[in-house]
């Protein structure tokens, strides 16, 4: 797509770092450099006005991607690209089947009411809980880590959804300011809500998490 528009050698296109490479690797391709613009602490997606503040003359291009069953501002971006003259481009995640997205939401929303010691997502703008991402709030790091190992030796699957942002891997590292980006990468971890799982799952998954809250600086 971004080809097909004539983005090429000497244009930019803002990205986030928070998430998968081959966005930034798309652009790479095309012989565009991959810019990299905070994301909103809620939604995990890019923040409209972090991605006003490195637009320049160069840029070509906004990507905005979709995460967790969060939606960007899409609206605010094609408010950006007009002033601009950017294109902007969506890249979306694979939905599960509406009976199956109702379980999640179902689960979801147990686990809202249950879990303690850990900031649960926030559920507006129909939130479709592709991943049921907490964050473990402390010191950073260390603090999820030791709480995901510690839920995982109970038995309950979980995974960090972002190890590493890509602005600090080798091949785009860049020196740029991302606060809300590291402090997500630090922080986040996905609990399951896959419709599968049974309300004895869903029990041992709160019960797996709010034994540990002595690991935990309180929530808020």
């Amino acid at each position: 797509m971004l080809r097909a528009a004539g983005v090429g050698v000497g244009d930019e296109v803002v990205v986030p770092a928070f998430g998968n490479v081959e966005v930034a690797e798309a652009v790479v391709v095309t012989g565009a450099l991959p810019v990299f613009a905070d994301i909103d602490p809620v939604t995990y997606c890019l923040d409209a006005g972090a991605v006003e503040a490195v637009v320049t003359p160069r840029t070509a291009a906004i990507v905005a991607v979709h995460r967790f069953g969060r939606s960007a501002d899409i609206a605010r971006f094609h408010e950006i690209g007009q002033r601009h003259g950017l294109l902007v481009l969506e890249q979306g995640e694979s939905e599960a089947p509406y009976d199956e997205m109702a379980q999640r939401r179902q689960r979801a929303s147990y686990l809202d009411a249950k879990l303690k010691g850990v900031r649960t997502p926030d559920s507006g703008d129909g939130h479709t809980y592709q991943q049921y991402v907490v964050r473990v709030p402390g010191n950073g790091r260390p603090d999820r880590d030791a709480f995901a190992r510690a839920v995982r030796a109970r038995g309950v699957e979980c995974r960090v959804p972002v190890k590493t942002p890509v602005h600090r891997l080798p091949e785009f590292r860049r020196w740029v300011s991302l606060p809300e980006t590291e402090l997500a990468a630090d922080e986040t971890l996905a609990l399951p809500v896959d419709a599968s799982l049974t309300k004895r799952d869903m029990q041992r998954i709160v019960s797996a998490c709010n034994a540990l809250g002595g690991l935990l600086q309180p929530a808020f």
